[in-house]
């Protein structure tokens, strides 16, 4: 499953994946040759694509490794654990980072962001709302996220261009839109990290000694020597955050107008019950979207899963998107239903150690937006099909144009 999988027509896609759960539990895929001579093809790996199986995997973090790596091809070294943080570390190293920055994860803390995404999202819409057109991702879909991330570090409205822009740069390296003209691979991205790496340690230093009550000043200023982060670490973890914080909720928020255009019964029934609705439709949506298409993980040991032998070294993907697919789960499950229940999606990543910190901001952000959307532009819709990001690994939308009936703001 390369980036080409993905760029097929949905349908397509889908049938594919029907077919791997109806045969054996377990492929092995070779691994296609990388275009980028920085990178190598390795011995291939396992593709799960059953839920019960993506759970085994995600709970067992012992036997099955992320600190090789959490993505099919293995990439320098130096590029690891930078770009990945603590989603390509495992314990003990992995629980202590995830302690600390888990601070901006209390209910007090995203409490507090109630009001910015509140805000956000409305001013989102005022600014298309006379236009009639937009480009939904980039106009709607992606502006939230990344102030609301931005917002939680204390990162100034000044840097907002620069951090999606290498956002883009990180996680659409292998899309022509987004890689640098004139640079390879590798400078690409070591130059998109370090511009984010800078502007955290300028922003680190500024909150050093303050009273703030964002996350990098609750980071710069914890009294205990283990409740703290160095300078390298800090910077990590603000690369994860802006990239996955950004790029799967604008990509949820892009599919969902995509699937309510494409269903409009589902739409009706969500907009005559918008708060009643808004929990399933929203866990539907990005059961549906799957914005990160499947984690690696790697054997530590010999073992066997779903009947299969395992041997140590090999890697294990978990394709989420086709576990959020999975008949054996999701009655009918290419079908969109906002209320759909139960519904034990893998958006936010299988259960154990490694799920999602930011799942309820997210969910929060996907249903402020929908829900300024109903209000502001009831028929607001998408016209034409969604532009995909090339990348195997993210399941993601570049571009999509919606219309819609213009609207006075005051």
């Amino acid at each position: 499953m390369d980036a080409l999988f993905w760029l097929q027509p949905a349908d397509e896609c889908d049938a594919a994946i029907a077919r791997l759960h109806a045969e054996a539990p377990l492929d092995w895929f070779e691994e296609p040759l990388p275009e980028n001579p920085y990178l190598q093809a390795g011995p291939g790996y396992w593709c799960v694509t059953r839920h019960a199986d993506i759970a085994t995997v995600s709970r067992n973090s012992e036997i099955y490794s992320s600190a090789q790596g959490i993505t099919i091809t293995d990439t320098p070294t130096e590029f690891l654990e930078f770009f990945s943080s603590m989603i390509a570390m495992d314990d003990p190293r992995h629980a202590r980072l995830r302690r600390i920055v888990s601070k901006g994860f209390t209910p007090r803390m995203l409490g507090s962001l109630e009001d910015s995404v509140q805000n956000v999202a409305a001013a989102i819409v005022d600014e298309i709302a006379e236009k009639g057109e937009c480009d939904f991702v980039t106009d709607v879909a992606a502006a939230l996220p990344l102030k609301i991330v931005c917002d939680l570090m204390g990162v100034p409205d000044s840097a907002y261009e620069m951090v999606f822009a290498n956002t883009n740069i990180i996680l659409g390296i292998g899309d022509p839109e987004f890689a640098p003209e004139g640079v390879d691979f590798v400078t690409a991205l070591l130059n998109a990290g370090a511009d984010l790496a800078q502007l955290m340690g300028e922003v680190a230093d500024e909150k050093k000694g303050g009273d703030g009550r964002d996350l990098t000043s609750v980071l710069v200023n914890a009294e205990l020597e283990d409740d703290h982060l160095d300078q390298a670490d800090l910077a990590s973890f603000f690369v994860l955050l802006v990239v996955a914080g950004n790029e799967t909720t604008r990509n949820a928020i892009s599919w969902g107008l995509k699937y309510l255009t494409d269903n409009p019964d589902q739409r009706a029934v969500w907009a005559a019950d918008f708060e009643g609705i808004a929990p399933t439709a929203v866990d539907e949506i990005v059961r549906l979207a799957s914005p990160v298409t499947y984690m690696r993980r790697t054997a530590t040991e010999d073992t066997v899963l779903a009947g299969q032998e395992i041997s140590e070294g090999e890697k294990v993907a978990m394709f989420y998107l086709a576990a959020n697919r999975d008949p054996e789960v999701f009655d009918d499950p290419y079908r969109f239903d906002v209320r759909r229940a139960p519904n034990p999606q893998y958006g936010f990543g299988g259960p154990g150690p490694h799920f999602c910190l930011g799942a309820h901001l997210a969910r929060r952000e996907i249903t402020v937006m929908f829900r300024e959307l109903f209000r502001k532009l009831p028929d607001i819709r998408a016209i034409e099909d969604p532009d995909p990001l090339q990348s195997p690994f993210i399941h993601g939308v570049k571009h999509m144009m919606a219309e819609f009936t213009p609207a006075r703001t005051s």
